[in-house]
């Protein structure tokens, strides 16, 4: 029998053997690298591909080492393929190289533009192909087209070879039809009834009419947005524990479109309970500002409204800047009464030390010069810091039009009590070569060829020369401006200009205008200019018809006017374009006898006013009125320096259709006193901001009468005209559009009506 202890040790003794059998004959022939060769490369350097390989020539060849250079190599995403060969110490790497994209096109996408593709899409021309990005990019097209509601897209990449490895990439798009929400569901809501909340969200239902718009289609992140609307919807109206919990789109059973339900959590609805400021600083204390409902915009009793808590934040805010108090943190502290609904509100301020401007940085002016922008600062190195005239500098740096975008923030200075201004604008052309094509119903087709620099130079300066043609009217002018005439707050120009005018149709006659004004003006204060004017003017009246009144036969020939006026204007309106909000008073006369035939004082007093009825701004008010007089001195007034009414300036009727007339030609003689009311509304149709259309009810009043003339034929009636209406404004891709349709109820006999008036324009 075989010693056990004995078979223990002849079995490790044979297992060593073995070991040492395999093992050592191979470390006895490992090869050491003698060199290295790269094949295939055409673009990429031997050196770039040495650096990614893990191995070098003197070493020991490692096949884990080989393989973590192929992975290496690989990983660049320079190559498609890599092969190792190794032969006696001599290793050849052969790399097959990814080829480069010439170019990247779509096609088939008829509803997303290649701009909007292309920002998404990270392959470009010069780029690497990758099967990898390639894929990445179709993903990313298919998610495109899934946000705008297309969810049966396909995207199939097509690649065409060419010449030194190039390849072109055709990304083919099958866009497929959209994918419509048939229907919306709501879950939770007691408070406001499901039509209540659909007006609230931006997201619709399918419907017929809705081919102006794209929410009726899915898009998961509108469905984000529309939580976040209701969020703020119902804590506007006391609701201070909403939650939108959940938002979901499910599918139709045949796929063609999805039903959404939105789950609320509405809570209770809450009262503002007491309203307290806690505060050092003596302009915020609540004695200072209880009867300042303009600040503080919540007030025991009213039902609670978060954007009413973060408006009174912000006026506070600003309130402390006007003091000079920059950096002033304001947090609100609420305290609910679960059992009375009742939230008490403290604000408490956290006050920094006084400020003053250090420094005023410009940045991104290439080529306005810095003194332009500066000179629209209210606030100066070394001013105290003041909120309300740092928004009064941007406003007016705004009006410049000079920039697409103007950023002005503020900084902590070299000290705790210095500040720094940052003004960050971005350039846009201010020169334009423009031609113009418009419709309208006073003027009929007219064209317009303009030549528009408003920062000649980058030094604000404004040079303009056009010419306009119409059926009835010619006109061209050359104009010149300097906003800081001699570098003061003073403004100097010119304007030369003739103007050719058919009045066949109110007055038979037509009329010939040549002229130079020499204007000027300067800012009284922050809101009201003074203007002042002189100007020098030939006026024919020609062509006049041999049927027409005596009254105006009597005036046909030259005439030269010489007269200097002056205007004041007081400009409150949030916008000189678009104005929603404010208001605007303008006085002005001029006076002629210097020199020349005519002698007269002529005199307009206007208003307007507007109020928003709504926060947004969407629905608003205005009211305008307008009156003027015009009388001879010693002279009567000519026809062309009176006053007339209709079409632009008196809706529902005709171009001088209102006021004195020849009742024996028809012809309209213009008057030299008259005044006009003007109330409308307006407000958006209920479709896709997108598409600029807004709609509007108005109601308009006025008169004119009074004239130098005299004579059995002259009817002259100073009694009321008034006219009621609707009009319809399209800010559409050729221009913007007006039409309105007015119906006088009330006129005098022989008053001309036009019900639709209309006014179409473009540039090209």
């Amino acid at each position: 029998m075989i010693d056990e202890h004995f078979y223990k040790r002849f079995k490790i003794g044979f297992a060593a053997l073995v070991f040492v059998s395999l093992v050592l004959p191979q470390n006895a022939s490992a090869e050491i690298v003698k060199s290295i060769n790269i094949e295939g490369n055409q673009r990429v350097d031997v050196d770039s591909v040495m650096s990614y390989i893990t191995f070098k020539e003197g070493a020991e060849y490692d096949s884990a080492r080989v393989n973590e250079s192929i992975k290496t190599l690989f990983a660049t995403g320079l190559f498609s393929d890599v092969e190792v060969k190794e032969s006696d110490g001599y290793v050849n790497i052969i790399v097959t190289e990814n080829p480069i994209i010439s170019r990247v096109a779509y096609e088939g996408n008829r509803g997303i533009s290649d701009d909007k593709l292309a920002a998404e899409v990270t392959l470009e021309a010069r780029s690497i192909y990758t099967k990898a990005a390639v894929q990445d990019n179709v993903q990313r097209i298919a998610d495109i087209y899934r946000k705008s509601g297309r969810f049966n897209a396909r995207v199939e990449p097509k690649v065409i070879l060419k010449e030194q490895n190039r390849v072109d990439l055709i990304f083919e798009i099958d866009e497929g039809k959209t994918t419509e929400i048939k229907k919306i569901i709501f879950l939770g809501n007691n408070a406001f009834d499901d039509s209540d909340l659909l007006s609230v969200i931006r997201s619709t239902e399918d419907a017929w009419y809705n081919f102006f718009t794209s929410d009726d289609t899915y898009d998961a992140d509108r469905i984000e947005y529309d939580k976040e609307l209701l969020r703020r919807f119902y804590t506007k109206n006391g609701y201070a524990d909403f939650r939108a919990s959940s938002a979901i789109g499910e599918l139709t059973k045949d796929g063609e479109g999805f039903v959404l339900t939105y789950s609320v959590e509405e809570g209770d609805k809450y009262q503002f309970g007491k309203i307290n400021i806690v505060t050092q600083l003596d302009e915020l204390r609540p004695e200072q500002l209880d009867d300042d409902e303009e600040i503080i915009r919540t007030a025991e009793g009213d039902d609670y409204d978060a954007s009413r808590v973060e408006t009174t934040i912000d006026n506070l805010v600003e309130k402390a800047g006007e003091k000079g108090f920059a950096f002033v943190e304001i947090e609100p502290m609420l305290s609910r009464d679960e059992e009375k609904d009742i939230i008490d509100i403290t604000y408490v301020v956290k006050e920094g030390v006084k400020v003053f401007v250090d420094r005023v940085n410009i940045n991104g002016n290439t080529r306005t010069l810095d003194k332009v922008i500066r000179r629209e600062m209210r606030l100066s190195e070394g001013d105290p810091f003041n909120t309300s005239k740092l928004k009064t500098s941007k406003q007016k740096i705004e009006r410049l039009n000079f920039f697409d975008g103007i950023d002005i923030s503020k900084e902590q200075g070299d000290a705790p009590d210095k500040v720094d201004i940052n003004i960050d604008v971005k350039e846009k052309s201010t020169g334009e070569l423009n031609f113009g094509a418009g419709l309208s119903s006073t003027d009929g087709v007219l064209g317009e060829v303009s030549i528009v620099e408003r920062n000649l130079l980058g030094k604000g300066q404004y040079l303009k020369f056009n010419i306009t043609a119409s059926s009835r009217a010619q006109q061209g002018q050359l104009s010149f401006t300097e906003p800081r005439f001699l570098d003061k707050e003073v403004y100097g120009g010119f304007d030369l200009f003739h103007l050719e005018r058919d009045y066949d149709q109110e007055s038979s006659y037509k009329s010939v205008s040549t002229g130079l004004n020499l204007k000027t003006g300067y800012n009284i204060s922050e809101d009201l200019a003074h203007n002042i004017v002189y100007g020098i003017v030939s006026d024919d009246i020609r062509d006049v018809d041999p049927i027409a009144s005596r009254f105006i036969r009597d005036q046909e020939g030259k005439t030269i006017t010489s007269k200097i006026g002056q205007s004041f204007i007081y400009d409150k309106r949030d916008s000189s374009l678009t104005p929603r909000d404010g208001y605007m008073v303008r006085f002005s006369q001029e006076i002629a006898g210097l020199g020349g035939d005519n002698r007269f004082l002529k005199q307009e007093l206007g208003a307007s006013y507007y109020y928003p009825v709504t926060e947004d701004k969407d629905w608003f008010m205005t009211f305008a009125g307008n009156a003027g007089n015009v009388f001879g001195i010693g002279k009567d007034v000519p026809i062309n320096h009176r006053f007339f009414l209709g079409g632009r300036n008196f809706r529902g009727f005709s171009t001088g259709g209102v006021g004195p007339r020849d009742s024996i030609s028809d012809d309209s003689l213009g008057g030299n006193n008259y005044y006009t009311v003007s109330s409308e509304l307006g407000f958006p149709l209920g479709i896709s901001e997108e598409f600029g259309l807004s709609g509007a009810f108005f109601v308009d009043a006025g008169s004119l009468w009074g004239l130098d003339d005299d004579g059995p034929e002259v009817v002259d009636s100073s009694s009321l005209r008034m006219t009621v209406g609707m009009g319809l404004g399209w800010q559409s891709p050729f221009g913007p559009l007006r039409i309105d349709f007015g119906v006088p109820v009330l006129k005098d006999g022989l008053d001309e009506k036009e019900s639709f008036q209309f006014n179409f324009g473009t540039r090209f």
